[in-house]
């Protein structure tokens, strides 16, 4: 009966090692489509962990950012965190804009969302803090008339290095086509520590650069540094909320070797 048990509580053990890690080299979905399992919204002015106005939500087997309870927007943007770090992986979303972006939302936000890559841990974040420090594939659409490149970068609290030199400008855009509003689009970001970053679409890559590092200059990022060390190397996961509903109909994660 022990050596059952036993066996048993490493079946458990080697069962849910599997679930929450996943196998190198393989896709694995880490949205189940059914609910937010795995997941945790931080949300400007409102605690780690507060849905607030059921911004993300799960409906017919999509995740959705949506703002249908909020009177105004309010600068409360927000940002859905996995539950674990990676420093070397692949992660694949498809993605789509919907309807019309919600009353009071910044202007620039509008078809804008992102995935936030190598971020700081949604426990540090100061509850009025609106964007954790960290590396955002910027997703976008067009208007369906003016071309609008997606998977852009851009750098709360961060730098990177491109053709040799540090770049310290918030956003670079990407060589990407145009995508309008409801379509569906997939983009992957392949991420290597502190070595390369790439976003991609389609197969191509659009955009790519080095040397993911803390920038000095931003407040949010110096209370990061620790023994005057800027080099990011892994990190947080998380989706955006910035005013403009939006759908995710995957987001998948292939752990890649070091």
């Amino acid at each position: 009966m022990k050596s059952l048990i036993t066996a048993l509580t490493c079946l458990v053990m080697l069962s849910t090692a599997s679930a929450s890690e996943p196998e190198e080299g393989k896709w694995v979905s880490i949205f189940n489509g059914k609910d937010l399992t795995g997941w945790t919204p931080k949300i400007r002015y409102s605690k780690l962990g507060e849905n607030y106005r059921d911004t993300f939500r799960v409906e017919d087997g999509l995740l959705k950012v949506r703002y249908d309870q909020y009177d105004d927007f309010g600068k409360r943007f927000g940002h859905l965190f996995y539950r674990n770090e990676y420093s070397h992986y692949r992660i694949r979303v498809e993605y789509r804009f919907v309807g019309e972006q919600c009353k009071g939302g910044e202007g620039w936000a509008v078809r804008n969302s992102g995935i936030m890559v190598h971020g700081q841990k949604p426990e540090s974040m100061p509850v009025d803090q609106d964007f954790p420090v960290s590396i955002e594939v910027q997703l976008l659409a067009g208007n369906g008339k003016a071309p609008r490149t997606t998977s852009n970068l851009c750098t709360p609290g961060t730098n990177v290095v491109m053709g040799g030199q540090l770049k310290k400008q918030h956003c670079i855009s990407s060589k990407s086509e145009t995508y309008h509003l409801d379509k569906w689009v997939t983009a992957e970001v392949e991420v290597r520590g502190n070595e390369v970053i790439r976003h991609i679409l389609n197969g191509e890559v659009v955009l790519e650069y080095t040397d993911p590092q803390l920038d000095e200059r931003d407040e949010k990022a110096r209370r990061l540094i620790k023994d005057g060390k800027l080099a990011l190397s892994g990190g947080t996961i998380s989706l955006q909320s910035e005013s403009h509903p939006c759908d995710f109909r995957k987001v998948e994660i292939m752990v890649l070797s070091k």
